[in-house]
């Protein structure tokens, strides 16, 4: 079954200790579909400028992505310059230029308006509310945020997440969102306002999902190199949605599976600069991987220490 997405497709330029990149592809809807095409369909909604380099796209489509709705406009694309130091958890934005990322107003295309799993990746929450009247009676609805928006529009995300089934947001943003420092109260506190599922992302450090009453943690993998974490948060989404849209089954042990399926795809996404270690990959590859999760976590229960 196909996901859609609607999202920034960005040009990034980033420099951490390991090396330094200009004008990559970049931009939450191109690092999404880079990691859910692997399993599943992708419709992809974005705009871009005349200066994009489309060409760069076009693995993506060779891949499966349908581009019928990423608008190409007059004016420059959304671009993006940032540095991480040694602290590769979080980046040092230098340079934010909107270009015509400014004006973005989401227009679903027919084709895409009855897709059964959608994905509104971190823009103004009041684009993914508008999004939502676009499409028609999806089985999953899920969203992403940052704290720029929690911080300038807030109630706006209060509201988005009345109508959404899952959210998406790391820890900081969390506890900015709720005024909770504890991480489970901040999960309870969401899902009292709308959401069934709410997944904490910790970085280097694994992710958490709160369902009902049951929580499921998923480590990080651990990799002896990690060259650029840009996009990681995005790969999860991807790999988690394709996941469940490849499947089509919501029961809560595929939504663990499907965790530690977005918890591979964002390792593989931080081995190199921008998409490109996700359009090297193969299904086999992940498939290599979720088992080396597997491996991570298990153990065998001879029962309660003596």
């Amino acid at each position: 079954m196909p996901v859609l997405v609607v999202g920034s497709v960005a040009l990034d330029s980033v420099e951490t200790p390991f090396g330094k990149v200009d004008n990559v592809i970049g931009g939450s809807g191109t690092f999404f579909s880079a990691s859910a095409s692997l399993l599943s369909p992708v419709q992809l909604v974005g705009v871009v400028g005349n200066d994009y380099p489309m060409d760069q796209l076009e693995p993506l489509r060779k891949r499966g992505v349908d581009m019928a709705g990423l608008e190409q406009v007059d004016g420059e694309s959304f671009r993006w310059r940032g540095r991480y130091r040694h602290d590769l958890n979080s980046a040092e934005t230098l340079e934010t230029r909107l270009g015509v990322f400014s004006h973005f107003s989401p227009k679903i295309p027919a084709q895409f308006k009855n897709a059964p799993f959608v994905f509104l990746a971190n823009i103004d929450p009041r684009l993914q509310l508008d999004v939502l009247k676009q499409v028609q009676k999806p089985a999953l609805v899920a969203c992403d945020t940052m704290n720029f928006w929690i911080e300038s529009r807030r109630p706006d995300i209060i509201e988005l997440i009345k109508h959404v089934d899952l959210i998406t947001l790391n820890d900081g943003e969390a506890r900015q969102l709720t005024d909770c420092s504890n991480l489970v109260k901040a999960a309870r506190w969401i899902m009292d306002r709308g959401p069934k599922i709410v997944i904490i992302k910790k970085g280097e450090h694994g992710a958490f999902m709160f369902k009902d009453k049951s929580i499921f943690f998923a480590p990080a993998y651990p990799l002896e190199d990690v060259f650029d974490p840009t996009g990681a948060g995005d790969s999860f989404a991807g790999g988690f949605m394709g996941y469940l849209a490849q499947t089509g089954d919501l029961s809560d042990a595929n939504l663990r599976r499907a965790v530690v399926v977005g918890s591979a795809m964002g390792s593989f996404a931080v081995e190199k600069f921008s998409a490109q270690r996700l359009l090297e990959i193969t299904r086999a590859d992940i498939d290599a991987r979720v088992a080396e999760f597997r491996r991570l976590v298990a153990f065998e229960d001879e029962g309660a220490a003596s």
